[in-house]
């Protein structure tokens, strides 16, 4: 999941560093809202899976100081080393998704501008005329 955010993280940067010529934003921002929506569902199963961590690891931890034993604080060290990762994942997911949000709005900006040019256009031609 990291590979793929990341890749169409940039992707859609390059598109809006360097669009190509006969580039439709209206078709890139419905793929792009396809895609966030992906995005956000990954965003909202990682946040409860790392909240269920979270609370398990707490309870454990309270379990630990109220009745020490080697196997529960081996519970804790486990719950700790799967709750780092979670942790740091839901982070990208969560920057992620909210640079995904900065894009649509570029897009959607240069959607609005290209209808715009395409009817000024469509109303009063390319302006060929005016230099002849």
């Amino acid at each position: 999941m990291k590979k793929r955010i990341l890749a169409y993280l940039a992707q859609i940067d390059k598109l809006l560093e360097h669009p190509p010529i006969a580039v439709d934003y209206d078709a890139e921002v419905k793929k792009h809202l396809v895609q966030i929506g992906f995005f956000m569902h990954e965003r909202l199963i990682h946040l409860i899976v790392t909240v269920l961590f979270a609370i398990l690891s707490v309870g454990v931890a309270l379990y630990c100081v109220a009745d020490p034993g080697i196997p529960m604080f081996l519970l804790f060290g486990a719950l700790l080393v799967l709750l780092v990762p979670y942790i740091m994942h839901y982070y990208l997911l969560e920057n992620g998704v909210q640079k995904m949000y900065q894009q649509y709005d570029e897009l959607l900006r240069r959607s609005e501008e290209q209808r715009k040019t395409e009817a000024f256009t469509e109303a009063y031609g390319e302006g060929d005329d005016i230099l002849r």
